[in-house]
C-alpha cells in the first residue's frame, strides 16, 4: 500500500470517527486491514527505524500515525 493510499484509508476513516483521536483513527486502521497488513504496516516501519524486532500491532499502528503525520506537514 503505498503512503497515499493510507492517507485516503485514514482519511476515509476519520470521516467515519470523527470524535477519535489521531492513534485511535491509525488503530482503526491497521484492524480492518487484517493481519497481512499488520506485518506489512510493522516490517516496514521496523525497517525504517533500523530495528530487527518489535510488537506487530503497536509497530503497525505507529507506521500509520509516521506516514499520516509526514504527508500532513508541519502544524500551523
Amino acid at each position: 500500500m503505498t503512503s497515499e493510499e493510507l492517507m485516503v484509508e485514514f482519511a476515509l476513516t476519520r470521516l467515519d470517527h470523527p470524535d477519535l483521536d489521531l492513534e485511535d483513527l491509525a488503530a482503526l486502521v491497521v484492524r480492518r486491514g487484517g493481519p497481512e497488513r499488520v506485518l506489512e504496516f510493522a516490517s516496514e516501519n521496523l525497517a525504517e527505524r533500523g530495528e530487527l524486532r518489535g510488537a506487530p500491532f503497536p509497530t503497525a499502528v505507529e507506521h500509520v500515525l509516521r506516514v499520516v503525520l509526514t504527508l500532513r506537514g508541519p502544524s500551523d
